[in-house]
């Protein structure tokens, strides 16, 4: 399992290779293909994939170390269905399956994560380094997470404490050539007698990226700090843990300001890389509580988790810096601000602060005729406040619950799973005056939904898995798309919303199909997804603006609405992996969504932010691969191992070449200018990696050397939001490129005490 890389193994359900551990080969060079025993959380509890009848993807901790980036979800978007909306290089928010924002819900430490997660420009506040294994649920996941789980479910799974009797620790390092990323981490962990703790300290700073075009990108700089902490303590009866998180991230915004006569971006009136946060910034704080037990009681299992986040979001804009200190000052107070967060909060204009409380407790019961049950409650509660001078959504009061019941058998070549839910959630927006005039206006919104699931998986032999699903999503919409009423000054936008919208439903179907032999795994999936109201932002155009009475905006900021109507989804996803002997692998995936809004003329035909089709190959190479072996190898092969960790000073050796096509995407929301089409692109991308072995066969560190964009491609992912800023006059070319070609060095230091 350890040298499992090629993508083709997680697309979809990433079954194929799992079939094969059932076979009766004890083979030990095709020890990669033993993944049947993955177990993952699902809508139906804990199963393992090749028995979901819903496509899953697991993205192991050996994958996340061989890729680079520099956030967490760059580093899972490239899995088939998966994309990312990007803000520069520091911030992306997951898309699976052409859907995206609080259409998914990211899991972290066991809670969903919440932190303003409907912005453009919001990311995910999550350590990378702190996780350990991500668990890809896609298409509705509604039964487990109530709403806002329509598109799927990302799965942050911490990092695997010690066995055991244990104690150990690990320092990883980091840097990247294009934008001068630094990082570095260290961890300290252990398992006495039941009692189980971990700590995790992470640092990472980066300097603006820069493409061929562009050159250097100020305001795409960023740095971000994190603390993690584990204790708790592990017994026959089950467990009960304690995980404290805090996460302080700080980007720059990029505005596209360039220089009239040279097109060059400015900052502070120079195109110049700097470490420095520069206006626009956000500061983000993130707390997080966790409180997670499991009970063994009779034949099942009792979960209940509680956990408290506090997000607090700061945006610094050049507009409110000015009134407040001054041109002359300006300087003098942006070093004030580097120097100490009380000036941050003093200067600070949009000032967001959320309080959320999430409770689950739910009973797995295994002892009804081979019959896996699950009965649970769930929800949140959450208060939001503006503690600043500048004002885009109002504050509010939520709270949801939900109640659910699952079901999974398995009745010989038959795998059966489903389920049912009722949600329901209320809202309180509060009224806001400014000025004199009324900002926000007092209001209460309820909504409630019935959701639910049916699937199953057919065994055909021990190769072929055939699989069907039909499930049901639900999705409130959030107060910003309800009552948003102000300058978006991330987002050069003035966001205007709409208190009358409706709640988002799915149906949506899946069939798959996946087969495995020793040589070769193929893998094909197909969905249908039916969407009633579904809700977006519709850019105004400037006559129109005009005609009703608004105010002209300037400075490349356009007003924008909430609208909805119905969508249909329609995607594919198929791949292959061919191992013609151990050390070769030979991939390939292909990836599209077809995403339109139903009874619509062609400029409003297309849904915003559709990633466009993607091909992906790649070659691996494998030189050595001595690491842990299954007791069912040959005997010969054991010694064979033995003497080589003993003997050589690199183990689990590779080398990778990759290919990342993205096609042109012609399918894009015309209205008013809101998108544009994108042309097609090609990335090239290197790889190699291995672990240094001591005289003892004792892993010293694991070294990688990533490099991606090798032939410094200049392009623009459809889904940049930089991709829309100001025209360059020199070139005629509108916006911001994407990241040229980077380099990667990666350290780590594993230390068994």
């Amino acid at each position: 399992m350890k040298s499992a890389y090629s993508a083709l193994m997680l697309l979809c359900v990433s079954t194929a290779a799992m079939a094969q551990s059932e076979s009766d080969s004890a083979d030990i060079y095709y020890q990669h293909l033993q993944l049947n025993e993955i177990v993952v959380t699902s809508p139906v509890g804990q199963i393992k994939r090749k028995q979901s009848a819903t496509p899953i993807s697991v993205v192991t901790t050996k994958e996340l170390h061989q890729t680079a980036s520099t956030n967490i979800i760059d580093e899972v978007a490239k899995q088939p269905g998966m994309a990312q909306v990007t803000t520069g290089s520091g911030i992306s928010k997951p898309v699976i399956r052409g859907l995206g924002y609080n259409r998914i819900v990211t899991v972290a430490d066991g809670v969903r994560q919440e932190g303003q997660q409907w912005g453009d420009e919001h990311g995910i506040e999550l350590d990378g380094q702190s996780v350990g294994q991500v668990e890809i649920l896609k298409g509705p996941a509604s039964l487990m997470y109530g709403s806002d789980a329509m598109a799927g479910v990302v799965i942050f799974h911490p990092e695997a404490v010690e066995s055991a009797g244990q104690m150990g620790a690990s320092f990883s390092s980091e840097y990247q050539t294009n934008s001068g990323l630094i990082d570095y981490s260290l961890r300290f962990g252990g398992n006495k007698k039941g009692f189980v703790w971990n700590g995790r300290f992470s640092d990472k700073y980066s300097h603006a990226y820069k493409n061929k075009y562009d050159g250097y990108v100020p305001g795409s700089q960023f740095a971000e700090r994190a603390a993690n902490a584990l204790l708790g303590l592990n017994k026959k009866w089950g467990f009960t843990h304690l995980a404290l998180s805090y996460y302080h991230f700080t980007p720059s915004m990029a505005e596209g300001e360039r220089d009239e006569l040279t097109g060059d971006l400015l900052f502070n009136g120079k195109n110049i890389k700097t470490y420095s946060k520069a206006l626009p910034y956000q500061q983000i704080h993130h707390y997080k509580a966790v409180l997670d037990n499991s009970f063994v009681l009779g034949d099942g299992l009792l979960k209940a988790t509680l956990g408290y986040q506090l997000n607090r979001r700061q945006e610094f804009e050049d507009e409110h810096h000015h009134h407040e200190h001054g041109e002359a000052e300006e300087h003098e107070h942006e070093h004030e601000h580097e120097e100490g967060e009380e000036h941050e909060h003093e200067g600070a204009g949009l000032d967001l602060l959320l309080n959320t409380l999430t409770y689950d407790a739910r009973y797995n019961y295994n002892g009804f005729d081979g019959w896996k049950l699950t009965g649970g409650i769930g929800g949140m509660w959450q208060r939001s406040s503006n503690e600043g001078d500048e004002f885009l959504i109002p504050a509010y009061r939520l709270f949801d619950i939900g109640a659910y019941l699952t079901a999974s058998k398995t009745l010989r070549l038959w795998t059966f799973n489903g389920g049912i839910r009722v949600d329901s959630r209320h809202l309180h927006s509060l009224a806001l005056w400014d000025d004199g005039e009324e900002r926000f206006t007092d209001f209460k919104r309820s909504f409630s939904a019935l959701t639910g699931s049916l699937g199953a998986v057919y065994h055909l032999g021990k190769s072929i898995n055939l699989r069907a699903n039909m499930a049901r999503g639900f999705r409130a919409p959030n107060l910003s798309e309800l009552g948003s009423n102000g300058i978006h000054h991330g987002t050069f936008r003035f966001e205007k919303g709409n208190h009358d919208l409706h709640a988002e439903h799915s149906l949506q179907g899946d069939l798959g199909v996946d087969y495995s032999s020793k040589f070769i795994s193929l893998e094909a999936a197909l969905f249908i997804n039916r969407i009633n109201n579904y809700i977006f932002a519709e850019a105004i155009d400037e006559a129109t603006s005009t005609a009703m009475g608004l105010e002209a905006l300037g400075d490349n900021y356009r007003y924008y609405n909430y609208t909805q109507g119905d969508a249909l989804l329609k995607g594919f996803e198929a791949g292959f992996d061919l191992h013609p002997i151990h050390q070769l692998h030979i991939g390939a995936t292909y990836s599209m969504v077809d995403a339109r809004q139903l009874h619509q003329p062609l400029d409003s035909r297309y849904l915003p932010l559709t990633p466009p089709a993607r091909l992906t190959a790649d070659v691996k190479w494998e030189f050595l691969h001595n690491g842990d072996h299954h007791s069912t190898a040959p005997h010969h092969l054991h010694e064979a191992a033995e003497h080589h960790r003993a003997d050589h000073l690199f183990d689990n050796a590779y080398v990778s070449f990759g290919v990342e096509h993205y096609f042109r995407q012609n399918h894009y929301y015309r209205v008013a200018g809101t998108e544009t089409a994108t042309p097609a692109y090609t990335l090239l991308n290197a790889s190699l990696g291995t672990d240094l072995l001591l005289r003892s066969g004792r892993k010293l560190c694991e070294v990688y050397v990533i490099a991606d964009n090798l032939l410094d491609c200049a392009y623009q992912s459809h889904l940049s939001r930089l991709k829309y800023a100001d025209i360059n006059n020199v070139t005629g070319r509108r916006g911001i490129f994407n990241p040229g070609r980077n380099i990667t060095l990666k350290l780590i230091f594993p230390i068994t005490l």
